[in-house]
């Protein structure tokens, strides 16, 4: 083989490894594009911002569809994972949700009880209250004597939602038939001994109770002279 076949040779070499690297190029920018808008994984991000040791409930986040590629492996893709759960530090407006910014909620502090009562599923749930949840205690009653005017009273105040249980088909008996639901949710409260004892007393005998949200953040202390409510009285 002379000097001129083998620069043909040498070329012809030269220009299959060129093609083979083009060829590889190409088939890198394909998978790149395919990993683009390939297959798409759902994801979560905050509408606003948390701050940190807040419970977590679904409306503070949207729910978002994004390459399964640019998702971390600790992403929340599931809210049900946010049960039961606080905010570990602030988390910013905008942020995906992560496995590693939240933490299991305490469930009791020093001095609280673990109180569970039946409340009525369709005044007093709404399928609003969850896990976490900071909701004041309404308790309708009658007049201590006959004649005396019906009351509503504020019997406690930011009561933390442990659990909310499955809704339940009550049966009551006799004249008992018209105060209680006929369909009811089991709510498990974190609360103090007196706040305890309230609240089990208005459930056995308030005509209704009923909880009210309280939204995050907001200011859940209510004065005591507007604790008690009377029709008569109302100005």
């Amino acid at each position: 083989m002379n000097s001129r076949q083998r620069r043909g040779v040498i070329l012809l070499l030269l220009s299959v490894l060129c093609a083979l690297g083009a060829f590889a190029g190409v088939l890198s920018v394909i998978n790149d594009v395919k990993s683009k808008v390939g297959p798409e994984v759902t994801a979560y991000r905050l509408t606003s911002d948390v701050p940190p040791y807040t419970a977590l409930s679904t409306g503070q986040f949207e729910k978002i569809r994004m390459p399964e590629r640019w998702l971390s492996e600790n992403a929340v893709t599931d809210l049900g994972d946010i049960r039961g759960k606080i905010a570990v530090t602030t988390l910013r407006k905008g942020s995906l949700l992560q496995t590693d910014m939240i933490v299991d909620q305490p469930a009791l502090q020093p001095g609280q009880q673990e109180v569970a009562i039946m409340i009525d599923a369709a005044t007093g749930v709404a399928g609003k209250i969850t896990p976490g949840s900071a909701v004041n205690v309404y308790a309708t009653f009658d007049g201590e004597r006959e004649g005396d005017p019906a009351q509503s009273k504020i019997i406690v105040t930011n009561a933390k939602v442990l659990d909310v249980g499955r809704i339940t088909a009550l049966e009551p008996d006799g004249d008992d038939r018209r105060r209680r639901p006929t369909d009811a949710v089991p709510i498990t409260f974190a609360l103090s001994a007196i706040d305890a004892q309230r609240i089990t007393y208005a459930e056995s005998f308030a005509q209704r109770v009923r909880l009210a949200l309280v939204a995050p953040g907001g200011d859940t202390t209510v004065p005591e002279k507007d604790r008690t409510y009377e029709l008569a009285k109302d100005k």
